[in-house]
């Protein structure tokens, strides 16, 4: 009973597997004539599904036995047309479960080789002759089942078994029978880990370009996030500072209008070097940034920047992190003093964001009255704490250690590399 529901389970996963295919074929005619109609690349044919089907037509070597029993030339007939019936059931059942992990390496699939192999020795010992290139079926059942170190100590083993045999019940005329057992056994076993290994390789490919495309969206989404939030914040502060001064000092209001108009351009530019991927930034550039934004909040802005000078690709990194706390110091710190101290010495740099306000401060990136546990609650500073990270740095935000207030800091190594950009940047030119 139980094996006829593991035939039955095997016959729906192959139905299954042959509608996926079938799917994929589509596709792949579909990709193949428009990659011709535009002269691209063709795309790979995804091929049959492997399954058991491709080795039943083995068990026509059995006919010979079959022959036997239909012509009336093997003596008790009811035995060997049992063990012929019992071999092949087994052998199909086992041939099944060998193109999936979990079932060939099933307790199930093991016993039925063991039984397989002990009615193979029985038939041959019996009856000799044609029942003996069953021992060539076992071999085949055998390579598609067994994988690994084991394969090859178990090869020889079934071989010298298959010679005893062959050689007892033919002489050595028969030993032919073994080479047969042997070379079943090995080249089965070959093709199917060769088959197994290029399958892996494809969903490995697969794998790989989805998570290239998770990556390329997951990096557009942080660009995006934070270039809005910090443009927005801008202009909506200067929108009301350009309000506030209207109705007293057109001129100053006119100003403000003017910096909103130059906001929002370098915004779309900048939206545009994100998309492509290509976008650059300087520290100075958003320190400058930095300062205007606040100034049209109404916080006093601090700037202290000293040490040696940096590589562009850390000053890309440390312009994000001003950026963003810049912004969330404007959005909900409600502060009205913000410190930006900038330190590199030859080992690291470290940037500095403090402001002295009530709110939530940077760390949270919400509207909520308590800052973070931790400090790396918001959208903004998770993906800054990943790209430092990856640079090997690092991000801290929380409440200021002097009371009151919000501090983000950000520590990135200076490596070799930055050091000889820094040389070449600041060694002076031949007249």
């Amino acid at each position: 009973m139980s094996l006829m529901r593991g035939l039955t389970c095997q016959m729906r996963q192959w139905r299954k597997a042959r509608a996926q295919w079938r799917a994929d074929m589509q596709r792949f005619k579909a990709a193949q004539k428009e990659a011709r109609r535009t002269g691209g690349k063709m795309p790979e044919n995804p091929g049959p599904p492997p399954s058991g089907f491709a080795l039943l037509p083995w068990l026509l070597m059995g006919m010979g036995a079959f022959s036997n029993l239909w012509q009336g030339k093997t003596a008790n007939p009811w035995i060997g047309a049992i063990g012929l019936l019992a071999f092949n059931s087994l052998y199909i059942y086992v041939t099944f479960r060998a193109f999936a992990k979990v079932t060939r390496e099933a307790t199930g699939t093991k016993v039925a080789l063991v039984l397989m192999t002990v009615i193979t020795v029985g038939l041959a010992l019996g009856y000799g002759g044609s029942w003996l290139y069953f021992f060539p079926l076992l071999g085949l059942a055998t390579g598609a089942v067994l994988r690994g170190p084991w394969l090859g100590q178990i090869g020889l083993g079934l071989t010298a078994l298959a010679a005893a045999v062959s050689v007892y019940r033919a002489g050595w005329d028969a030993v032919n029978v073994a080479y047969g057992t042997f070379l079943s056994t090995m080249v089965t076993a070959a093709i199917l880990s060769l088959s197994e290994a290029v399958r892996e390789l494809r969903e490995a490919r697969e794998e790989l370009a989805r998570q290239a495309v998770e990556k390329e969206r997951l990096r557009f989404s942080r660009d995006l996030h934070d270039l809005l939030g910090h443009t927005m914040s801008v202009i909506v502060v200067k929108s009301e500072a350009a309000r506030r001064l209207a109705p007293r000092n057109m001129d100053a209001a006119i100003a403000q209008i003017t910096d909103i108009e130059s906001v929002g351009r370098q915004a779309l530019t900048e939206i545009r070097e994100a998309v492509t991927g290509y976008r650059e930034g300087s520290l100075a550039t958003e320190l400058d940034r930095a300062r205007s934004a606040l100034t049209a909040a109404s916080v006093e802005p601090v700037v202290v920047r000293s040490g040696t000078p940096l590589a562009p690709q850390t000053e890309v990194l440390l312009g994000w992190v001003v950026r963003e706390a810049v912004t969330n110091v404007v959005r909900h710190a409600g502060a009205t003093r913000c410190e930006i101290t900038v330190n590199s010495t030859a080992e690291q740099v470290r940037l500095t964001v403090t402001d002295n306000g009530p709110g939530p401060g940077p760390g949270t990136g919400t509207g909520d009255s308590t800052p973070s546990a931790t400090g790396i609650g918001g959208t903004g500073l998770k993906g800054l704490t990943e790209r430092l990270a990856a640079a090997g740095g690092s991000l801290q935000a929380g409440p200021s250690p002097r009371g009151g207030g919000f501090t983000v800091t950000a520590e990135l190594p200076l490596e070799i590399g930055d050091l000889a950009d820094v040389v070449l940047a600041t060694a002076p030119r031949a007249g």
